[in-house]
């Protein structure tokens, strides 16, 4: 089983398979808009910008577990995420992350990498390598824009 056996419900309605992402390195990050970590979005957008070309996929993934700070809807979420961050980056709609109600997803990861990498709060950072491995985990403090996160998506798609 690989990332690429998963899909999330999009926030603007169909599905996002991540199997429609093989051969790219895909950026996972649950979000939220009223954290202390929301400015990362302005990181997250940067990187989609810069390096989509590339084979670099960002994926939001909102959740409201983590101080109840995405209360928003859908449409919120999106009118906020555009507005304050021209955020157009691939979005789910909002997911659970944690526990046995996460989403599959997510469960996955712990599977592979144990408890210590699900989240622990808002903007926590999964990289998928381009055949659906785990490659990488960082937490929420690691900017998406780092020069850490940088190296290990050239190191996944081999271009270091």
């Amino acid at each position: 089983m690989s990332a690429h056996d998963f899909s999330f419900p999009a926030r603007d309605g169909g599905t996002i398979d991540l199997s429609d992402y093989k051969g790219k390195a895909v950026l996972v990050v649950n979000v939220a808009s009223a954290c202390g970590y929301t400015p990362q979005y302005k990181g997250m957008q940067a990187l989609w910008q810069a390096r989509k070309a590339d084979g670099i996929v960002v994926l939001g993934v909102p959740s409201n577990e983590f101080g109840a700070q995405e209360p928003g809807s859908e449409a919120e979420i999106k009118t906020f995420c555009e507005t304050n961050y021209g955020a157009d980056f691939p979005m789910t709609a909002k997911q659970t992350v944690l526990g046995p109600d996460a989403h599959p997803f997510y469960q996955w990861v712990v599977e592979q990498a144990g408890e210590d990498a699900a989240p622990k709060w808002n903007f926590h950072k999964i990289l998928i390598d381009p055949d659906g491995n785990l490659a990488a985990i960082w937490p929420s403090k690691v900017e998406p824009d780092s020069d850490t996160v940088k190296r290990a998506i050239d190191e996944s798609l081999g271009t270091t």
